[in-house]
């Protein structure tokens, strides 16, 4: 670490990495601060949380340093009395602005943002492909291929995967989970399938709305959850796409009265407010079909592929990501079976513009090396059972663009162009609502917007991803 280069590492006593870790984070919480602000309040070095957190040793020096910050702050932390944190000082005695998301923010949660991004930039599109070249690996078993969408969205990576495995699988058995907790994109979701029902009649379509840990076996972990469980099958009759989607529009008084989502007052990530499974197949096909439908008490989880695409916010910390999310998707593959991860990378025209408004700030806190050391570690001596795949960069880092027009950027760029990269820019890199506001007033942001545009020609995101595969069992 840059603040304590030539003084040795804490071997042995209290202070060790693991407890101040602990203290940091719990302090950030209190204050609202992000990691990478405390960081460079305390030594000058936005990387020191990160790097404890991979392992780094903590020189005594720095120890000091955190110690002695800590030692200070925490009386304002939380006032006598209790009442709302107050934000930390740096010796200036300047107010920090708070870079942490406010408890009960959840960036995706924000559709004006993501529908924007989602219809502007290719992202989708281009994860759909990349997943589509995991295909060749697959080796199903009878009865029926199984796929797994850890956050399905609108559906627009699933309804293309689909179609590649349609492609590859035109008469095998197709079934299909889709995790999502909101409404509105389940919504979306199931407007895309009537094709899909038609093309591969051999279907069986699941979406749940149950937690990462829950949702590969569509069965709540909780008792009082499980009683409260609504299990929702559909038979759609017909044999044309329009027919189906018909059927499939006809669920929306049951989703908007159903599938309903609250907030967590300890984590600020939404919840179901009850847990739902709901089954689509074609009734035509239900014979056929009848050995691989799921049935309350009676699910199977042991997948060819999961799709594990920006599954996390990315200042997550990395024992989260683990533990709460790509650890328990790991344990439902089947043996040959593969996870696909994909997660934003930085290093690209639309960090320039987060860089270019707020400097040192860095929303990619691990990439996938870290983030495979701790499925290790989380999995423990079952780690044996899997293969972990980080591939080379060139391989691994994908890039995915901003769809402009090819003139667009040559001459005067357009106001709605402007936007529409800076809503890339601060989607990508989710930066909080209550960050945007000083900004937005100066018109900063239009600034270091287009001169990135101009810079580039237009703008592109980076991608990054890893493969996490079952072993075969020995023959």
């Amino acid at each position: 670490m840059r603040s304590a280069e030539h003084q040795g590492p804490v071997h042995g006593q209290p202070g060790t990495s693991d407890q101040i870790l602990s203290e940091i984070r719990d302090y950030c919480r209190a204050t609202q601060t992000a990691e990478s602000t405390f960081g460079r309040l305390v030594v000058n070095d936005g990387k020191l949380v990160s790097r404890l957190r991979d392992g780094a040793k903590i020189t005594t020096g720095t120890l000091d340093k955190v110690r002695n910050y800590l030692s200070e702050h925490r009386s304002v932390a939380t006032p006598p009395g209790g009442g709302p944190p107050v934000q930390p000082k740096p010796g200036n005695g300047a107010l920090v602005r708070p870079e942490a998301a406010p408890p009960g923010f959840r960036f995706f949660d924000n559709r004006q943002k993501y529908l924007l991004f989602v219809s502007t930039c290719s992202e989708k599109t281009d994860v759909a492909n990349r997943i589509s070249l995991e295909l060749g690996s697959l080796q199903p078993a009878p009865p029926a291929l199984r796929i797994f969408d850890a956050g399905v969205g609108d559906g627009t990576v699933l309804s293309r995967v689909m179609r590649a495995l349609h492609a590859r699988f035109p008469t095998m058995p197709l079934y299909a989970v889709a995790k999502e907790i909101s409404y509105e994109d389940v919504r979306l979701m199931l407007e895309k399938m009537a094709d899909r029902l038609f093309e591969h009649p051999a279907t069986v379509l699941v979406v749940t709305n149950l937690y990462y840990a829950e949702a590969p076996w569509l069965t709540p972990r909780s008792a009082t959850a499980a009683q409260g469980l609504i299990w929702k099958d559909v038979a759609l009759s017909g044999n044309t796409a329009h027919g189906f989607a018909e059927q499939i529009r006809e669920l929306e008084g049951f989703l908007a009265q159903n599938w309903r989502a609250g907030i967590s007052p300890t984590t600020g990530n939404p919840v179901y407010a009850r847990p739902i499974v709901l089954t689509l197949r074609r009734e035509d096909h239900s014979f056929l079909l009848d050995p691989i439908m799921p049935r309350p008490g009676r699910v199977t989880a042991d997948y060819d592929l999961v799709i594990a695409s920006q599954p996390y916010r990315a200042r997550a910390s990395v024992e989260f990501k683990a533990s709460k999310v790509i650890g328990p998707l790991v344990r439902s593959l089947r043996p040959g079976g593969r996870l696909i991860g994909i997660h934003s990378h930085g290093n690209d025209p639309g960090m320039e513009i987060i860089e270019g408004v707020w400097p040192g700030d860095n929303p990619f806190t691990s990439d996938r090396h870290a983030i495979l050391r701790q499925v290790k570690h989380e999995l423990g001596a079952a780690a044996r059972h899997y293969n972990f795949n980080a591939s080379s960069d060139a391989r691994s880092i994908f890039r995915y663009h901003m769809h402009t027009l090819p003139d667009e950027v040559s001459g005067p760029i357009g106001t709605s162009t402007l936007f529409a990269a800076w809503n890339a820019a601060i989607y990508v890199a989710q930066i909080e609502d209550n960050r945007l506001s000083e900004v937005v007033r100066d018109g900063r942001y239009l600034e270091a917007t287009d001169r990135v545009l101009k810079k580039y020609g237009g703008l592109w995101f980076n991608d990054e991803t890893y493969v996490i595969s079952r072993r075969r069992a020995p023959a």
